[in-house]
Order: structure tokens, then sequence, then C-alpha cells
């Protein structure tokens, strides 16, 4: 299984180096794109993020989730760049996983219609900017999962890979973490 996590200028450094580890532990091939033209980010509170590839080297290749991480800049960045939104829409309509974490449910998916007809949730401070905001760690609907923020990005973790992986996977990798399954 296959997760793409873009990530930008702005990206919040804690919820991408989280994700990518905990995918990773269960076993799923996670690619860093970065969109623009450098694979060196500056995420949040100052630390850089290093991409594998770029986000247009990868564009063609069909993943089995895409995933965004928030951080406020990081996830209007990611929002306002368009092939990053076709491709979403595109997993969308393939029924294949996508979701975000933090402000990227507010910022960079619904205002693009991925989240219609989704109970969703996101950092608390911009619940109003989703139709259904559901006040909970994480939320699935459908094919769609997301997340509240920094906190919460462990557990966003561990329901992506029970997702793809199964649940066997996803209680394996929480023990290893000693995290809540």
């Amino acid at each position: 299984m296959n997760v793409l996590i873009p990530i930008a200028d702005g990206s919040e450094s804690l919820e991408t180096v989280t994700l990518t580890n905990v995918l990773r532990r269960g076993g799923l091939s996670v690619t860093l794109a970065a969109i623009g033209r450098k694979t060196e980010v500056n995420g949040t509170r100052d630390i850089g993020l290093r991409a594998d590839t770029l986000f247009d080297a990868v564009s063609d290749r069909d993943f089995d989730a895409i995933v965004l991480p928030g951080g406020e800049a990081g996830a209007s960045a990611l929002g306002a760049h368009p092939a990053l939104v076709e491709k979403l829409h595109a997993q969308r309509l393939a029924h294949r996983w996508f979701g975000g974490i933090c402000a990227a449910p507010a910022l960079a998916l619904a205002p693009h219609g991925l989240l219609d007809g989704k109970q969703a949730t996101c950092y608390p401070a911009f619940r109003d900017k989703l139709l259904h905001w559901v006040d909970q760690p994480v939320v699935a609907d459908g094919h769609c999962l997301t997340s509240q923020g920094p906190a919460t990005a462990i557990a966003f973790g561990l329901a992506l890979i029970e997702k793809l992986a199964g649940h066997n996977t996803r209680q394996r990798v929480a023990a290893d973490l000693l995290a809540e399954s």
C-alpha cells in the first residue's frame, strides 16, 4: 500500500514527521512530495523537512491514500496547488483514501468541495469552515479520514494503517508506540 503526503513551506512539522513515521512502521510505502521546485521545505517551528521527491514527479502515479498535514501556511499552499487539488478530486472519485489533519481539512479540502456531504474534523479554530464538523480526534466518512491536530497525529496514522493494512497491523504498531489502540 502506498501513501502520498504532499508538503509545502509552512507544513506542520510534527504532523508530517509523525504521520510518515507511524505509517512506515505499519509497512506502508510513504512518499513525501514537495510542491514547488525544491525538496527542502521550511516546516513549522523552523524545522526543515526534506521530501523524497517533487509532487510533479509523482503526480501521474496512483496512491492508495493521499493525506495532507496541517500548518496554516502549508495547508493553504497545498489547497492553492491546482494539480494537487485535481489529484485529490480523482482520488475521491476513485473511492481511494484521502484526507488531512489540523488546518488541512478546512483550508485545503473543504474549499474545493472535497468534504461536501462528509462529516469531518479539523483544528477546532477552523471548525466554522466545515459544514459537518465533528468534535472527535479522528473522523472517517466513506474514504475520507480527517483529524484535529498535532496531538492526534498518532491516532490519525493508526486509523489510516487500519484502513489500509488491517486491524492486526494497527494493533502491532500501536503496541510498539505504547499508544492507545
